[in-house]
């Protein structure tokens, strides 16, 4: 990934005059639990909707053609909430994979991970691992998913991942430059970020690709995670497309 701006001129969705289409799109999907306090229904029943959010929103970004989508879908912090919650993510991770792995695969999208998924439970772990490599070989678009992810740890992670490499001998301290820093991250290979959405109002990252945002352009909405859909995301495309991205430039 590089910093510097990336982004292709095209129809965000088919229509209407071209406009700049973010070649990355990450989003922090936030709100299922106060989708589901607000019917009345058990937390699982936001989540589970929420999976099917992620379905539209993968969907409509393919056909927008956004060749990267990040999903926040399991944080490094998110092992606090109750025991029940966290089985219940699990269990939907898994049902997730099962029913859409042939469909991912079939529409040539291929399913990245990033963080550290071995700490699941390992029938869950090893479901994603098979998910990665059957999909390993496609090329239309790359769905990044985040599971156990945080991004402090992930820095962190890679200082002392280019420590080992000067003690070893392999590269100068001096050498180490943001390119250098870029390609150790969990991110490397992927589009450089254009695009981070956050749903359900709140304004913050939440330790969500700290470096990768760098750039960025950040957008905050009210809507409900479970409530975004294809249309939300055109128009979340539709507002990035009249931005003016500067990079510190006039």
């Amino acid at each position: 990934m590089s910093a510097g701006p990336a982004s292709a001129e095209i129809r965000p969705d088919g229509s209407g005059p071209g406009a700049v289409l973010p070649r990355h799109i990450a989003i922090i999907m936030d709100g299922n639990g106060r989708w589901a306090k607000a019917r009345g229904l058990p937390r699982a029943a936001g989540h589970r909707q929420g999976a099917e959010a992620a379905r539209k929103v993968l969907r409509a970004a393919g056909e927008a053609g956004v060749e990267c989508l990040t999903l926040y879908a399991f944080s490094s912090e998110n092992w606090r909430r109750p025991k029940a919650e966290v089985n219940d993510l699990m269990g939907l991770l898994g049902f997730y994979i099962r029913k859409e792995l042939d469909a991912l695969h079939r529409e040539g999208v291929r399913l990245k991970i990033i963080g550290d998924h071995r700490a699941f439970p390992p029938d869950v772990a090893a479901m994603v691992d098979q998910a990665v490599e059957r999909t390993a070989g496609n090329s239309r678009m790359t769905l990044a998913v985040a599971l156990n992810y945080g991004a402090r740890k992930e820095l962190a992670e890679a200082a002392r991942g280019l420590a080992r490499r000067v003690a070893a001998g392999e590269i100068e301290a001096e050498a180490i430059d943001e390119q250098l820093i870029d390609s150790s991250l969990d991110t490397a290979g992927l589009p450089p970020l254009d695009l981070l959405i956050r749903t359900s109002g709140e304004k913050r990252l939440s330790n969500f690709l700290l470096w990768q945002s760098a750039y960025a352009e950040l957008m905050f909405v009210h809507t409900l995670w479970p409530d975004f859909d294809g249309a939300a995301l055109r128009a979340a495309i539709a507002d990035y497309g009249a931005r003016e991205r500067r990079y510190g430039g006039l």
